[in-house]
């Protein structure tokens, strides 16, 4: 029996009595993320809605500038939240870098241009679609903002389901920020690269299973929200 099978069948056993370790790795990675999509779908829904819908003077700069964000590399926004929250940055006296708090911080900021270029272009469609018959009802674009959310809002699971595959999968920036510390800001990405990096391959391979299942349970989720969409 090789190195890889012993592993493996660690890995599974691991997963099986869901080891405490193994289960406190995937509590805090899956609470770190669902909050920062939460933040995430908070600012960036209301932005992309309004880019949108209203008038706004240099919407289609706002809308460019949005979509070069999603390609921001993580470190870099990793780096960005340590230099403000260390103890020499403007944000120091906070004393939250190396905890979960920095995390959901790093993770939100990545999440927000890929709401608000998601929530954008799902409003634009059903603005397209209803936005003339709700103001010929006499409704204004404020009044009409909420009933066009509700329209689309396969749209707008969509864009939260799309910020929190970004954050659990995330890595870069929340090292950066988090620490990587045992027991308080491990996460399963973080958790996978130290622990293979050490040849520990049982519990890497444990949370890289537990991983793979919940991104494809979101893809799943957003495929099939996808499929809806298109059939209406």
């Amino acid at each position: 029996m090789n190195d890889f099978t012993q592993a493996l069948e660690l890995a599974v056993s691991l997963i099986g009595r869901f080891d405490p370790e193994l289960g406190q790795i995937v509590g805090l990675s899956l609470g770190v993320s669902l909050t920062a999509s939460l933040f995430a779908f908070a600012i960036g829904a209301p932005m992309g809605t309004a880019l949108a819908i209203y008038r706004i003077r240099g919407r289609v700069a706002l809308i460019v500038a949005v979509n070069a964000l999603l390609g921001l590399p993580p470190v870099v926004v990793g780096l960005a939240v340590y230099l403000l929250l260390s103890r020499s940055g403007p944000l120091g006296a906070l004393g939250i870098l190396f905890t979960p708090t920095a995390m959901v911080i790093a993770q939100t900021i990545l999440g927000i241009p890929i709401v608000i270029a998601l929530v954008h272009r799902t409003m634009v469609d059903v603005w397209a679609r209803y936005g003339d018959a709700l103001l010929v009802d006499g409704a204004s674009r404020l009044r009409a903002t909420s009933t066009l959310m509700a329209i689309g809002r396969d749209g707008l699971l969509t864009a939260f389901l799309a910020a929190f595959g970004r954050a659990i999968a995330e890595v870069g920036a929340i090292i950066i920020v988090g620490g990587n510390v045992r027991g308080h800001t491990r996460t399963m990405t973080t958790a996978i690269a130290l622990e293979t990096s050490k040849g520990e391959l049982s519990l890497a391979l444990a949370l890289g299973i537990i991983l793979v299942i919940l991104s494809m349970t979101v893809s799943a989720l957003s495929f099939l929200i996808g499929r809806i969409l298109t059939a209406r």
